[in-house]
């Protein structure tokens, strides 16, 4: 295997940890998922934390980084970004956490 697909490969393991756990970085809302009654962001937050529908049209990468589900009539977009320690600038090296932190934003379609 190469150095890349080693390096996608841990991406993928270390976003798969963050999104199911919420470990290992900081999972936010926007201000209209916020808004919801606390038992859709509930559902919401599940959602994010089952989802293991991977293919081609949400995933081109192999990152498991992003994806999007229905609920409750309303399209939510997730999104896995990474930056460096000092939260200043992308992290260099996704696949070092010790240099990485994962932001995973919970947001509606429209807000995209």
């Amino acid at each position: 295997m190469s150095s890349t697909q080693d390096r996608v490969r841990r991406v993928r393991h270390l976003n798969d940890a963050f999104r199911k756990t919420f470990a290992g970085g900081r999972m936010m809302m926007s201000a209209s998922v916020a808004a919801l009654p606390d038992m859709v962001k509930s559902a919401a937050w599940l959602k994010v934390s089952e989802f293991n529908k991977w293919d081609a049209g949400n995933d081109p990468h192999h990152e498991h980084d992003f994806f999007s589900f229905e609920l409750c009539n309303r399209t939510f977009f997730w999104k896995c970004d990474y930056y460096n320690n000092e939260m200043d600038g992308g992290s260099e090296d996704p696949s070092d956490p010790s240099r990485t932190v994962r932001v995973g934003l919970l947001m509606l379609v429209d807000e995209y």
